[in-house]
């Protein structure tokens, strides 16, 4: 991707905004908004938006799990399997009681 054919200046963005939002939602490309001839924002679509957050969320979890091992913070695959059926099993709990009611 080539931010260089993404760049206009906040006047622009101003007089021309419904046109520039069609614009990201068509291309997804983020734009860069420049104030006095220096870069100082980039706009982009929500989808975009969400996916690099959502992006951004796993690579932070493999970190901390990559720290988290380094340390020998570590378990067998099947305790940890069972640990997470427990947790399933007991957030469950409450809607089988009111099931029952």
């Amino acid at each position: 991707m080539r931010y260089s054919t993404q760049i206009k200046p906040i006047s622009y963005i101003k007089a021309n905004a419904a046109e520039v939002l069609d614009h990201l939602d068509d291309s997804r490309e983020p734009i860069v908004i420049t104030q006095n001839g220096e870069a100082r924002a980039v706009l982009m679509d929500v989808r975009s938006y969400e996916e690099s957050q959502e992006t951004l969320a796993l690579l932070q979890m493999l970190a901390i799990g990559r720290k988290q091992a380094k340390r020998g913070e570590t378990y067998p695959l099947d305790q940890a399997i069972g640990k997470l059926r427990k947790r399933i099993a007991s957030a469950q709990e409450p809607k089988r009681r009111a099931a029952q009611r």
